[in-house]
């Protein structure tokens, strides 16, 4: 381990060994469709993009989850398999050097998803544990499938349960939504073509047009979101103006989304507000009931851990558990994971396999140990 590591960088490698995890590295240089593809508007932003000597688009590692399942991947490794992987990853930030030291872990193929996920949250708990002995930290949880449950509940067309669960994770995006379904904007105003293949509800002939567009106008079609996906959005933006929830439907989305409750309560909370909207949650509430039980089995101080029903992060490929770990009355989280079931197939593996993970900001938790001399 070079001098350039964090000096937390030894303790942190003992763990993950310690909690029989596989240490793997991946290549600085990574393929960039499947961060522009599946990372999410926040980062897709922030990514520094290159090319290839025969022009393949490339991008400098902005995170490790991708790049881990996608070796992962072409290795054949069985499963259940646990990776473990401290590096340097690149992207743009507000705040901070534009270089970090991200540590993590990815659990892959275990079946017991209760478990995993609680796991998954114990091992970043005790991570944070070990570099910031006696700090007191505040978890946060949300549920990105407890979500789309209460949205096919009540009964949103699947245009607007996608454009919802898309915005899951930004409070902008999501209030964005949430206005739109109370108050359907009238139809925006099209160039002729565009808006007859927008009626015709024409995807590829749409996306055809829109490549043709930017080619003509010198834009990369791999620099941001792809003419297929924008003519999507733009069919789907359209149907989704002749809908309008109900009044009740709506206050009832409104009313789950309110939900913010210590984690031991949070199952109770939630069988209390599906029975007073009549709605049935199914395996999504029990999932959610056996996690907590789980999460409570490892001992971890559920007193500090929250349950808030409009937390996410913003990354697109999470589908269930998401979670972010702080010190107390701290803005900015020391750890952010989740659950990704769908990623590994999307990346190309020949079956399902579920994923759960965390990354830790290093850089941040050395500030906080720096203050405390």
């Amino acid at each position: 381990m070079t001098s350039r590591y964090p000096a937390i960088a030894a303790d942190i490698v003992k763990l993950f060994a310690a909690r029989d995890t596989h240490a793997v590295e991946v290549a600085v240089l990574q393929p960039a469709d499947p961060f522009l593809d599946m990372a999410g508007e926040d980062l897709r932003r922030r990514i520094f993009l290159t090319e290839s000597e025969i022009g393949k688009t490339l991008c400098l590692r902005p995170e490790f989850t991708i790049p881990v399942c996608l070796d992962h991947i072409a290795s054949q490794a069985g499963t259940p398999r646990r990776y473990s992987y401290l590096g340097e990853v690149f992207r743009q930030r507000r705040e901070g050097g534009n270089e970090f030291f991200q540590a993590g872990i990815e659990d892959l193929g275990d079946r017991d998803i209760a478990a995993a996920d609680a796991r998954s949250l114990a091992d970043a708990h005790a991570l944070l544990s070990l570099v910031l002995p006696g700090q007191p930290l505040a978890i946060t949880l949300g549920d990105q499938t407890l979500f789309e449950a209460v949205l096919a509940a009540l009964g949103l067309p699947r245009g607007w349960r996608m454009r919802l669960a898309r915005a899951f994770g930004s409070v902008a995006m999501l209030e964005a939504a949430l206005a739109d379904l109370a108050n359907p904007p009238r139809n925006s105003q099209l160039s002729g073509p565009v808006a007859t293949l927008v009626l015709d509800g024409d995807a590829e002939a749409l996306a055809e047009h829109i490549a043709a567009g930017m080619e003509e106008a010198g834009l990369s079609a791999s620099s941001g979101r792809s003419p297929a996906d924008i003519a999507r959005r733009l069919i789907e933006k359209a149907q989704l103006r002749s809908v309008r929830l109900s009044d009740e439907a709506f206050s009832a989305l409104k009313g789950f989304l309110e939900i913010d409750v210590a984690l031991g309560g949070a199952t109770a909370a939630l069988e209390k507000f599906a029975a007073d909207a009549g709605l049935s949650l199914g395996a999504a509430l029990e999932n959610f009931a056996a996690r907590a039980e789980a999460i409570e089995a490892h001992g971890l101080p559920v007193e500090k851990i929250r349950y808030d029903a409009a937390f996410g992060r913003p990354l697109d490929y999470y589908t269930g558990l998401v979670f972010e770990i702080a010190a107390e009355n701290a803005d900015r989280p020391l750890v952010g994971g989740g659950r990704y079931d769908r990623l590994l197939t999307l990346l190309g593996a020949k079956k399902p396999i579920p994923g759960v993970g965390f990354s830790v900001w290093l850089d941040r938790i050395e500030a906080l140990r720096e203050g405390a001399k």
